[in-house]
């Protein structure tokens, strides 16, 4: 009788657990970690949809659309979250990803009109260093300096390729002779943020590449004001963060639910203490004590997304025939 009732619930355990629809996003590791934004808003996200929402951790942002491609309408994802506008014309290229409608008072330094992509958060790129360090102010004089940097791969993360874009925004058919004058100020080329940024803090470079957000991350949840975030010349590159939908979800209108869910206050008061960016709709107690202390830059590049498209592989070319001497 026993084992029988113990069949029972199993039986009903299992098929509640059937009933309930299952929205899987892929993202980057960083965004699922423990100290990320994944945990906040999966709690909440599901307090909302009666649904199970699953994160997938798929390495750093560039490597996402990879794995998309890779797997194609056979994925399991029903939504691509870490993308950016970098990558958003290769994205819709693929031909994987739906149009979607996001309603959604955007406090983007740009105007948004994309049709397939919603953006959740932005910043600017920028070096990271300690305080009391006397640092290079553009690229050129980086260049001439003994300082080391560690930067992620452009290939697999979108850090990496913000700072190909920012460097060809920058100095356009100059950008050749900058990488080459950086190539013996790199320590080392990391596949994505995490591993830059915790190599810079173990005291293995001067600088590292990563966002003028980073210093309130320990400014708030360190109390640590050693950190700085150098100011260019040249003006800094912005990135701005998306989520899409993908063609084949078999849950097209949770989907919808989640990306209309992501700009509300619920899921953007969760980023700037988490993801360490600013987000895409302000909350309604604004930003953190904190951020007010941040650099501003005085100039911001951004490539227009075909742009960015159309001059990838050239970009890639010069970084690695710059780094491969």
């Amino acid at each position: 009788m026993k084992s029988l009732i113990l069949a029972s619930a199993t039986l009903v355990a299992t098929a509640a657990s059937a009933d309930t629809p299952q929205l899987v996003v892929y993202t980057y590791d960083s965004f699922v970690s423990e100290w990320g934004p994944g945990p906040a808003v999966e709690a909440a996200f599901e307090a909302t949809c009666d649904c199970d929402l699953k994160f997938v951790g798929a390495g750093d942002g560039a490597a996402l659309l990879a794995r998309i491609k890779l797997e194609g309408e056979r994925s399991d994802a029903d939504i691509v979250l870490g993308l950016d506008t970098n990558l958003t014309a290769a994205a819709k290229e693929t031909g994987l990803f739906a149009p979607m409608s996001v309603a959604a008072e955007y406090a983007l330094p740009i105007e948004w009109k994309d049709t397939h992509f919603a953006p959740y958060d932005w910043g600017y790129f920028a070096f990271v260093h300690n305080a009391d360090a006397d640092v290079p102010s553009n690229f050129k004089a980086l260049g001439e300096s003994d300082v080391k940097i560690v930067i992620q791969d452009p290939r697999s993360s979108t850090p990496g390729l913000g700072l190909l874009m920012w460097v060809k925004a920058a100095y356009a058919d100059e950008a050749p002779a900058i990488w080459e004058s950086l190539s013996d100020n790199i320590v080392t080329v990391t596949k994505g943020w995490s591993e830059a940024y915790g190599l810079f803090l173990e005291g293995e470079a001067d600088m590292v590449l990563s966002y003028t957000t980073s210093p309130a991350y320990h400014l708030i949840a360190e109390n640590d004001d050693s950190k700085a975030a150098a100011l260019f010349d040249e003006g800094h590159y912005m990135q701005v963060e998306v989520a899409g939908k993908l063609a084949a979800s078999d849950q097209p209108e949770l989907a919808d639910q989640f990306l209309q869910f992501m700009v509300s206050d619920a899921f953007q008061s969760v980023i700037p203490t988490t993801n360490w960016m600013y987000p895409a709709v302000t909350p309604s107690e604004g930003l953190p004590q904190g951020f007010e202390t941040l650099v501003s830059p005085e100039k911001s590049l951004l490539l227009p997304e075909e742009e960015a498209a159309s001059i990838r592989a050239e970009a890639l070319d010069e970084w690695r025939a710059a780094l491969s001497q």
